[in-house]
């Protein structure tokens, strides 16, 4: 059930949920913030995964994290922001980067590089990518 406002989620929660909710509150959590995650998930993954959720959307940005979460759910979420790679428009873009500037590998403006062979050859088995739109990817290094 949707809570439409702020004055009746005592009514609408579980008593766990809502003593979740009066702990944040003391932390100086955002009500509306924790009412829209409950409606938009479930109480479960509130009280389970809230503090980590807002932890790694705070470093990484949360659609980020939403994408991430949409795919493969909470587990990882609080491992999110150190596997966070970034947002690249494609994996061949994400490959591209990764040769060229963690691995500080410069090639040649004379050589043709297939990036997105390079990504299925050597990227996706230790990283995935979570696609948020058809222009924009966030990329995670397997956990």
């Amino acid at each position: 059930m949707t809570v439409t406002f702020q004055a009746n989620y005592k009514e609408i929660f579980a008593a766990q949920t809502v003593e979740k909710v009066e702990e944040l509150l003391d932390q100086d959590f955002d009500l509306q913030a924790i009412i829209t995650f409950v409606d938009e998930y479930d109480e479960e993954a509130f009280v389970n995964y809230y503090e980590d959720y807002v932890e790694a959307g705070e470093a990484i940005g949360f659609e980020a994290v939403d994408a991430l979460v949409s795919e493969d759910g909470f587990e990882d979420v609080s491992t999110a922001a150190e596997r966070y790679q970034g947002e690249f428009t494609s994996t061949a873009e994400f490959a591209e980067y990764y040769v060229e500037d963690v691995l500080g590998e410069r090639i040649p403006d004379c050589v043709s590089v297939d990036w997105e062979r390079t990504w299925d050859s050597n990227f996706y088995y230790s990283h995935t990518a979570y696609e948020k739109d058809f222009q924009t990817m966030y990329i995670f290094a397997d956990a």
